[in-house]
């Protein structure tokens, strides 16, 4: 599974800390602590015929991410929002948009690990671009990558953080294994997701998800738990293991940018009858009702 470039961002203008350039012009420093360490925090959102779905939430923990890492300054909701929404109008975007946020400490005077050489900054950049959900609806296969997903013990996934190598090692793995995503469990060798996605699966009626030790705190992930609870739909928030997944009826895995998608292969292992699930159709069906009927309007 890879990406294609899509004409229509050919022209993209980009947001750097409210200056709207062309995507072959935008930049940022090289003292940027972007650049110097991932010393950065992010969020992708998609864009609902005019609105973002769960901006909110979504804001809550960057801001969250953020405070975890002591930025000296966060923007107010309402300066981020007003910066999206100037990238969308100079875009003339409203709908089938993936928008990613990105919030770093800013630029140091001097190269250096120190937070304390950071004496500008934030840097925040919004990245628009015409973007449908990335993810085969034909069904997925994932290999389990021999990179763990670290605890709070090492690096808390509470933080939202830019830093991707650990994911990025885990795709190429996956990739060079001919498989579309990377499974990557936790250091006691339990399941916490992919490279990218939350996991879930569905066995005898009942929904099931790692919890958030070892993986972030999704939001869609929360979203599709939510559909759950107000379906009265059996489900589990606990470990699981390989074994689990291996058995179980069906499997899928939700993200913001390719929403939920259904998985029908793990380590070259069929799971289930190696189709999408009744459950996975029945929580994306819930799910898309969710999509559009809210979010927060950027576009009028």
């Amino acid at each position: 599974m890879l990406q294609k470039f899509n004409e229509k961002n050919r022209d993209l203008i980009v947001n750097v800390n409210g200056k709207l350039v062309h995507r072959d012009e935008a930049g940022v420093s090289p003292f940027d602590s972007v650049v110097q360490g991932g010393d950065a925090v992010w969020e992708g959102l998609r864009l609902y015929d005019g609105r973002i779905f769960a901006l909110e939430e979504h804001l809550a923990r960057l801001r969250s991410s953020a405070l975890a890492l002591a930025f000296a300054e966060i923007p107010s909701n309402d300066k981020i929002i007003a910066e999206i929404r100037r990238t969308l109008a100079a875009n003339g975007m409203k709908d089938g948009v993936h928008i990613r946020l990105t919030l770093t400490r800013g630029v140091k005077v001097t190269s250096g690990m120190d937070p304390r050489l950071n004496q500008s900054g934030p840097t925040l950049i919004v990245l628009a671009e015409h973007k449908a959900p990335v993810y085969s609806k034909a069904g997925l296969s994932l290999f389990t990558s021999s990179f763990r997903r670290p605890g709070p013990d090492v690096l808390d996934p509470k933080i939202h953080h830019a830093n991707l190598l650990n994911s990025m090692l885990a795709k190429m793995q996956a990739t060079a294994a001919g498989a579309d995503d990377a499974l990557m469990l936790d250091g006691r060798g339990f399941i916490a997701e992919t490279n990218a996605t939350h996991l879930f699966m569905a066995q005898g009626g009942i929904v099931l998800t790692p919890t958030a030790a070892a993986c972030p705190e999704g939001i869609t992930r929360a979203t599709v738990l939510d559909i759950c609870r107000a379906e009265q739909i059996p489900h589990e928030v606990r470990d699981l293991s390989l074994t689990e997944l291996y058995r179980a009826d069906e499997a899928f895995c939700t993200g913001t940018m390719g929403e939920l998608a259904g998985v029908t292969q793990v380590d070259g292992r069929r799971i289930g009858n190696g189709e999408i699930g009744p459950m996975t159709q029945r929580l994306s069906a819930l799910y898309g009702k969710r999509t559009a009927a809210g979010g927060t309007r950027v576009v009028d």
